[in-house]
């Protein structure tokens, strides 16, 4: 491979078509390139880590003349029996290349993964991929040649890593990101700091179904229990009606304690209103099946249709997104209701009108506190939710 050839990759993975290209097109652009260079490469995967509450990593596998295969990898699967003496894990810990010479008398289990299985792979390249905040990603070159890689082509490689790692990254960094912000501060919140919303003050106005959802008996768990079994109870809480939310096209825009906040702001008012209903519906049902290692969980749901203001509040040098509002007082003050008279959903007089007749039913007029005159609240009918004992009998 002449210098030339490799300097022309180099520059490829600096380049504007590769800064592109997703992980796929990477992995693809590399391989090939390589193939077309003369190097014996009949399967290139990269190995890249990330910072996710649920995945380690991410592998992304090329092959000549084959679709490139990107699979989400779990915590915990770099310590399944199938890794076990893998050198992709090996590099990634010592932070050491590492060449391994496949035979046929002694075969390692990890050849027979879903990345090697059947393709006559007879050596592994591995280099390990050093990102500057610590984590180290792999990438391992593989041929089926039977002499396997000469010292030229083990040089070759060496040669291109320092601009494929950049270009891994590259868009590790960019998943991490937004994975972050998607975790901490919600999808719409994160599109709207990635889009340059960060100045404080910087807020949008918004009509939205309201939710706020509160477990029931919190501070009764909290005195009673260990912090670390509060802390189970409230995450399997949250399982149970965070996906309803999501499902229905709703928004959490805040964990505060044992409750939820939570918007739907659809194409209308009315199909807005009927997805946080459903939503509510769900969540409640999900929790009344539920029953975290022998612990019933219930909550109380209030919904109410209004204005808020969308943004950034907080000191100069430590800002939040949230809602704030008359409406947003108000679904805190009809939560209050819920719980005092232990309704498990209710509504404001408002989002009850945007619903189809008879989904919902009159409870009366309540005082709400820092409200100067008292409103109308409603339930949804028998049709939409079981009745209250079916749930406390349970």
């Amino acid at each position: 491979m002449s210098e030339r050839a490799i300097l022309e990759l180099i520059d490829w993975l600096a380049g504007e078509e590769c800064h592109r290209a997703d992980d796929a097109g990477l992995a693809e652009g590399v391989g090939q390139r390589l193939r077309s260079l003369a190097l014996p490469l009949d399967r290139l995967t990269l190995h890249l880590r990330t910072l996710h509450p649920e995945i380690l990593g991410r592998s992304v596998a090329w092959s000549p003349s084959e679709p490139v295969e990107v699979q989400e990898r779990e915590h915990g699967f770099d310590r399944a029996g199938g890794f076990e003496g893998n050198p992709i894990r090996d590099a990634m810990e010592t932070g050491e290349s590492l060449s391994v010479r496949i035979r046929a008398s002694n075969r390692p289990r990890w050849v027979d993964s879903d990345l090697f299985r059947d393709r006559g792979l007879v050596e592994f390249y591995v280099v390990p991929l050093r990102n500057t905040d610590g984590t180290v990603s792999a990438a391992c070159f593989a041929t089926t040649r039977a002499q396997g890689f000469v010292g030229s082509d083990r040089a070759a490689i060496d040669r291109v890593v320092p601009a494929l790692r950049n270009a891994c990254e590259l868009r590790t960094l960019r998943r991490i990101e937004l994975t972050l912000l998607d975790t901490y501060i919600g999808a719409s919140p994160a599109r709207r700091v990635l889009a340059g919303r960060v100045r404080r003050g910087q807020v949008e106005k918004l009509e939205a179904a309201l939710m706020l959802c509160d477990l029931r008996g919190f501070t009764e768990l909290s005195n009673r229990l260990s912090a670390e079994r509060v802390l189970e109870l409230l995450n399997a809480y949250f399982d149970e009606v965070v996906p309803a939310i999501t499902r229905a096209g709703g928004e959490v825009i805040k964990f505060m304690g044992d409750a939820v906040l939570a918007f739907f702001e659809l194409k209308d008012a009315a199909t807005s209103c009927g997805a946080a209903l459903a939503s509510a519906c769900e969540a409640l049902e999900r929790l009344r099946c539920s029953s975290p290692r022998g612990a019933r969980l219930h909550a109380g749901i209030a919904l109410h249709y209004g204005q808020a203001a969308y943004g950034n509040i907080g000191a100069s040098q430590r800002l939040d997104f949230t809602l704030i509002g008359p409406d947003v007082n108000l679904v805190s003050r009809i939560q209050g209701v819920c719980s005092a008279t232990g309704q498990r959903l209710t509504l404001s007089e408002r989002f009850a009108r945007l619903l189809d007749s008879g989904y919902s039913a009159p409870i009366g007029r309540h005082k709400l506190r820092g409200f100067p005159e008292p409103v109308m609240l409603y339930v949804p009918s028998s049709r939409l939710l079981l009745p209250k004992s079916a749930a406390e009998s349970s």
